[in-house]
């Protein structure tokens, strides 16, 4: 009794493993999935073993979004049909399906025929298999059209309905390489800017089904053929307001792109002071659908990191730290499929350089694209000084700096530009008063300050003496100290820094032998003649005068 208690139990669990198993590995809803096209000719597959006696098929449809079955073709084994099919185009696959077992129909769908397919084979009047199948339906669109132009951008869609009878959709080029992908709430986009005739032949859309299928991926082909005496041409461009800007040289700015989202980036550079105004130059693209960039050497400290730049986003602005000929005019144009985006930015640039000569240091202001300057001028930090200037040229202010400056001459020299529309940018050039044993002035050029404003050195020197007031803090709390240590000794010292005078100091022999030869300096503080001079002595001269001394002393004494 208790055996076969053990074995019911036992069985009992088997079958609740098997079931679990079962229900975890197959939907409910369906067995198999197809996914086919609108005006394909689809096969839902329907095979059983042969059978003999009275077989008869049942074919029934459940639209997606519907609770009832509706039946579209039914046959038995004597090949009479019950009644017409729901299409023309809807037949079994094989008459003789009897012997045969395949049960499988066949039909070209519309977007209305997907949803859930039942065949119920029978035997003798009896339920004997019935299989569920869910037919999705595939649409691809291609813009502008199979046939493209020279430079437009492809965009491949795929949408499945229903969606959740499907994982994952790619796009494959022509190599065989797979495109990047945008979801959308309706299914996937892939785009492929400037296309070129390199670009063209077939593409291929994998759609992989979701849970059980007989098939684990469906594709599809797609042939695209690019126009190459045909070049696509973009009418709707949206231009915004230009940009002024001024900088000093090496500062890092950002060049500004349009704010919507794009497939692609180009910027275009008129160089400074131009005379041909149709003159530009690409020095810079990014494809984000490729990932592919293109850049001028002419260019190379320009690059895609501007602030909230997020390139494979499709948002687009530019780092660039110019040097003197980087000003001029920046064209950013961003293309979205068949629109495009244009920011302007006008762009002049600030320089001083120093040249010495036999008697001076000539200081040149150099700037560029003047188009949009209203004013130079050099002024001194001392503003009751007037400075003399000349212009060197175009672009080119200069004023001299003798090379043995008085007090009156030394200090800042700025130069600032003055934009039409008011911003200003300035550039220092200091000069300092020569050593007391040197007859050559030294002069530096301070950095250039980040927010384009004049800077000196006084502001780094302050620093650094504010950085050596805790040195000298502990130096002067380790002096006390050991003030405090020596006067605890008994050896009297006295130190006047107001007066300038300094008594002598007296250190007991004793204490002199136990300590370390190289820890201090002494001084003689004898007279040593008119001009009352005193030597520097060693530690080991120093304990042997002291001896010497408080010997001479002791003797006077007695």
């Amino acid at each position: 009794m208790e055996f076969r208690w053990l074995l019911f139990v036992f069985i009992s669990y088997s079958v609740m493993l098997i079931t679990q198993s079962d229900t975890t590995t197959k939907d409910p809803d369906w067995s198999d999935v197809v996914v086919t096209m609108v005006g394909r000719e689809v096969t839902l597959p329907c095979v059983d073993w042969p059978l003999t006696g009275s077989v008869s098929i049942n074919w029934k449809m459940k639209p997606l979004r519907v609770d009832h079955w509706k039946l579209v073709l039914s046959a038995n084994e004597r090949q009479q049909f019950s009644g017409a099919a729901s299409k023309a185009s809807m037949r079994l696959v094989d008459s003789n399906f009897q012997k045969t077992g395949d049960f499988s129909l066949l039909f070209v769908p519309k977007m209305e025929d997907k949803g859930h397919y039942s065949c119920l084979i029978k035997q003798q009047e009896k339920k004997l298999r019935e299989k569920i199948i869910l037919l999705a339906v595939l649409t691809v669109s291609i813009f502008p059209s199979a046939t493209l132009p020279q430079y437009s951008t492809l965009r491949l869609m795929a949408e499945v309905s229903p969606a959740y009878a499907v994982s994952e959709v790619t796009w494959l080029s022509p190599g065989g390489t797979p495109l990047r992908l945008a979801r959308r709430s309706w299914g996937v986009v892939a785009k492929l800017p400037q296309i070129l005739p390199t670009d063209q032949g077939v593409y291929i859309c994998q759609v992989y089904p979701r849970g059980n299928s007989s098939n684990p991926m469906f594709p599809f082909t797609v042939d695209l053929r690019v126009d190459g005496m045909n070049v696509a041409s973009f009418t709707n461009i949206s231009h915004s307001l230009q940009i002024s800007m001024a900088s000093l040289t090496q500062t890092p700015l950002t060049v500004a792109c349009p704010p919507m989202q794009g497939d692609y980036v180009l910027l275009y550079w008129k160089p400074p002071d131009s005379r041909n105004t149709n003159t530009t130059t690409l020095v810079y693209g990014y494809d984000r659908w490729r990932d592919r960039t293109e850049k001028s050497k002419t260019h190379a400290q320009l690059s895609l990191d501007g602030p909230l730049s997020t390139p494979k986003e499709g948002y687009f602005s530019f780092l660039l730290s110019p040097g003197l000929n980087d000003g001029g005019l920046y064209l950013c144009k961003v293309f979205l499929n068949d629109n495009v985006f244009i920011q302007r930015t006008l762009l002049s640039i600030l320089q001083v350089k120093a040249r010495h000569s036999p008697s001076a240091v000539v200081l040149t202001c150099h700037y560029t694209e003047r188009s949009q300057v209203k004013r130079v001028v050099w002024s001194h930090q001392n503003q009751s000084r007037t400075l003399k200037w000349s212009s060197s040229g175009l672009g080119r202010l200069s004023t001299e700096v003798p090379l043995s400056p008085t007090l009156d001459m030394a200090g800042n020299y700025t130069c600032t530009m003055q934009l039409q529309n008011g911003q200003a940018v300035k550039a220092v050039y200091t000069v300092k008063l020569p050593p007391k044993d040197n007859t050559e002035s030294t002069t530096s050029i301070s950095p250039p300050h980040p927010e384009r404003n004049s800077t000196s050195l006084l502001p780094s020197l302050l620093s650094a003496l504010l950085l050596l007031v805790p040195l000298v803090a502990a130096v002067a709390g380790v002096l006390l100290w050991r003030q405090k240590d020596i006067s605890r000794r008994g050896i009297e010292q006295s130190l006047s820094h107001y007066s300038g005078e300094v008594e002598n100091i007296y250190e007991n022999p004793e204490d002199v032998r136990q300590t370390s030869p190289q820890s201090s300096v002494y001084m003689d503080l004898k007279p040593r003649g008119e001009d009352d001079v005193y030597e520097e002595l060693d530690r080991y001269e120093s304990c042997s005068l002291l001896e010497t001394s408080t010997s001479q002393d002791l003797s006077a004494k007695a």
